[in-house]
């Protein structure tokens, strides 16, 4: 017979956990605090408060070994005694259920067991510690009980872990591969994940055991399924309602099936071999994400009440992190669409190919001021610019919009060389946009009437074109170069012409290829320049990719813009 646990509306409006240290501690029900690389107690929550009779502001700052630790005797021990510091200093956990002392505010002695979990917190490595006194042996047993289920403690130390391994991601993907790894084969033989997209339907994403120590997945029960009907009162339909976790087992879907999902669930159960699952919606914010089934094939014991409730505790948690991860990514996408429209489409010119590529920064929020352009001017000649506008918002995509508009008015209707066209945009980035500063390469290729190639250009503030000749000899453009737009100096501006060896590619770009927290700008010079010269004699789409993928720095946290052209000679 199903066991059914109906959820309620309140769950549904809670708050982010992870979202704050605060946060995350106050989603344990037991003592708990974070400490730093260094031992230092950098939060504690409510109940940690409590049971040790300091308040947080006794503890916050202070080396936790120092403050707490104690023998039995209640006397202090040195550091290298401790049983903690060489766990979390290595970022591992680590279970004790021997006899441990804290020593309360009152000076008093609170015996506890206690689990660490390593929990990176932002840019700072830190360890969780959970605590319970000593008073219930039974809750505190070190081992899992005769039936195979987690202690207490186990438990809190699992919800803790869950929280924050899934709220450190953004991914979608990621989030899901972590909760697999959490719960198998810890809790279960199988792990099925069912998800609904944001247009109603419904995608077996998982069917997932640990064989032989490694997650494996069955393709073959994984794919679409049936939407949900209203009606059904078979589990999983109610889950994926949220209306219930159930725990349920295979002839509950024998006999007659009411919709296609149950029966893609009778044959899950035969292919498995699951004798019991529990089932458990996943809930976002707003709406049902999915559902979680685990299920028991190999161990022996049924799913019990308490199991039921410590997965709808983990798919909770795993709702509100998978609901993050699909906001991050539809604001990405909208970002990363709008981005794409405000650039370009690159000019057809006899003699030169042209390419351009445009990468967003990984975080969705960086929707940068990165962009380029190229289009024809009435002499025949072509423009190229490459430019960046300060900031890495909203704000910044709309002043990028605004400076190359600016740019290529000023370009189409004055026929002037580019150091005037951009003393012009300078002049009209503090009166006219909202732009608060922008860096600009602009110039303009033009073909001689010897048959040459030649480039006229200005640099407002940018990184140095990057010329190579068919034979991958490599110079920078270093000439030309004036302040970047928007200081207000308005300061007089040079420009600088060469003539390009035919063959050869001209590359602008912008700072986000170079740039690295690790590495000085000379240093991503240098690599940019080696790897141009590495690459030059593949076409030109794919010299471009290429450098993309071996210059662009691993930790890199901005937008990159980049045009690329190779020059030849008209027939």
């Amino acid at each position: 017979m199903a066991v059914d646990r109906t959820g309620s509306g309140d769950e549904r409006g809670h708050a982010v956990p992870g979202t704050t240290i605060s946060d995350m501690l106050g989603t344990i029900g037991t003592g708990a605090y974070l400490v730093d690389a260094r031992g230092c107690v950098v939060a504690v929550n409510a109940e940690g408060e409590r049971s040790l009779g300091r308040a947080a502001a006794e503890l916050v700052g202070q080396d936790a070994h120092d403050l707490l630790h104690r023998n039995a005797r209640g006397e202090t021990f040195p550091r290298t005694q401790c049983r903690m510091r060489p766990a979390f200093m290595a970022g591992r956990p680590l279970h004790q259920t021997a006899a441990e002392w804290f020593e309360r505010g009152d000076g008093s002695l609170l015996p506890v067991s206690w689990t660490i979990v390593p929990c990176g917190w932002g840019e700072r490595d830190t360890t969780l510690v959970l605590f319970t006194p000593r008073d219930d042996p039974a809750a505190l047993a070190g081992q899992p009980s005769d039936d195979g289920t987690l202690n207490e403690l186990e438990r809190l130390a699992l919800l803790a872990e869950v929280t924050t391994q899934l709220t450190s991601t953004l991914s979608v993907d990621e989030a899901l591969q972590r909760l697999l790894s959490l719960v198998l084969p810890r809790l279960a033989d199988w792990a099925v994940i069912d998800l609904i997209n944001e247009h109603g339907e419904v995608w077996r994403n998982t069917v997932a055991h640990v064989e032989n120590g490694t997650l494996t997945h069955h393709r073959g029960l994984e794919g679409p399924m049936t939407p949900v009907s209203p009606a059904s009162q078979m589990p999983l339909s109610r889950a994926l309602r949220g209306v219930a976790s159930t725990i349920t087992e295979p002839r509950v879907y024998e006999g007659s099936l009411d919709t296609g999902i149950a029966v893609e669930q009778h044959r899950l159960f035969e292919t498995t071999n699951m004798h019991s699952a529990a089932i458990a919606p996943i809930r976002g914010l707003r709406d049902v994400l999915g559902a979680l089934t685990l299920g028991r094939a190999e161990r022996p014991e049924k799913f019990s009440a308490a199991d039921l409730a410590l997965v709808e505790d983990i798919t909770r948690r795993a709702g509100l992190a998978l609901d993050n991860a699909r906001l991050y990514q539809r604001q990405r996408k909208v970002a990363e669409t709008m981005q794409r429209y405000l650039l370009p489409q690159l000019p057809r010119v006899e003699g030169l190919d042209m390419t351009a590529r445009y990468l967003p920064a990984p975080d969705a929020s960086h929707v940068g001021g990165d962009w380029y352009d190229a289009f024809p001017l009435t002499d025949h000649a072509t423009a190229l610019a490459i430019g960046d506008v300060s900031g890495h918002d909203l704000d910044a995509a709309a002043g990028m919009a605004q400076v190359r508009n600016v740019l290529r008015a000023y370009a189409w209707s004055q026929k002037e060389p580019p150091s005037r066209v951009v003393e012009r945009v300078d002049r009209a980035v503090l009166s006219i946009t909202d732009v608060p500063m922008a860096t600009l390469v602009y110039g303009t290729v033009a073909l001689r009437d010897d048959g040459a190639w030649e480039l006229e250009w200005t640099n407002a503030g940018h990184p140095p074109p990057l010329l190579i000749t068919r034979e991958g000899v490599t110079r920078y453009l270093a000439g030309g170069n004036g302040m970047l737009l928007g200081t207000g100096t308005h300061p007089p501006r040079a420009d600088t012409s060469d003539v390009l060896p035919p063959g050869s590619t001209l590359l602008l770009y912008t700072d986000g290829l170079i740039e690295s927290p690790r590495h000085s700008i000379d240093d991503g010079l240098e690599r940019l320049r080696r790897q141009a010269a590495a690459l030059v004699h593949h076409p030109l789409e794919v010299f471009t990719d290429e450098l993309l993928s071996r210059v662009r720095p691993a930790e890199n946290d901005d937008d990159i813009a980049l045009l690329a052209l190779r020059l030849g000679t008209r027939p």
